[in-house]
């Protein structure tokens, strides 16, 4: 089970799936997964959704607190270039470093990742003060995100993108963002 959730991070996650899969009944894969999620390995997120009709309601994500234990757990140590899972490891990172920053620094903040039925998509969500901001993350800073007009016009949204050109700001390492 461990295995088919670290082949599944950065993507959506259904315990039927998972249960089948493994052979296991489903509410014993919930129940294992909450053990994960209350010992620090695992963590999850939730979709975004204020009713509008075309948005995916109930589904949810799950990251590893530590990339590394996600990659001994595949026995996949191999240099980034070699990889083909560089982007979900990149989203993973990223949304990790930035709970933990936020955490240090008191941050309280409503975390989502957000999908429409049409797969439109904002990486991560943060709710704070009212005020909602979207991230979109792109390994390659040269790749242009396609920010969801929908998304920015439906919540007054601030839609920023995340590089390795500013993920420093992001995670807390520089001054910037928020």
């Amino acid at each position: 089970m461990l295995q088919a959730l670290a082949f599944q991070i950065g993507s959506e996650v259904s315990y039927n799936e998972i249960a089948q899969l493994t052979g296991v009944d489903k509410n014993t894969v919930a129940n294992y997964i909450h053990l994960l999620e209350i010992s620090y390995i695992m963590f999850p997120l939730t979709s975004f959704s204020r009713n509008l009709r075309n948005e995916i309601k109930t589904n949810r994500k799950i990251y590893f607190y530590d990339n590394g234990i996600r990659n001994a757990v595949i026995q996949n140590f191999n240099p980034i270039e070699l990889r083909d899972d560089v982007g979900a490891l990149w989203e993973n990172f990223l949304i990790s470093e930035r709970l933990k920053h936020n955490s240090y620094n008191r941050r309280f903040v409503n975390k989502y990742f957000w999908r429409t039925k049409q797969q439109q998509e904002i990486d991560y969500v943060e709710e704070a003060d009212g005020k909602i901001t979207g991230y979109e993350f792109k390994w390659n800073p040269k790749a242009k995100a396609k920010i969801p007009s929908n998304f920015v016009q439906a919540y007054n949204a601030d839609v920023q993108e995340i590089s390795k050109d500013n993920f420093r700001a992001f995670i807390g390492l520089e001054k910037s963002l928020k």
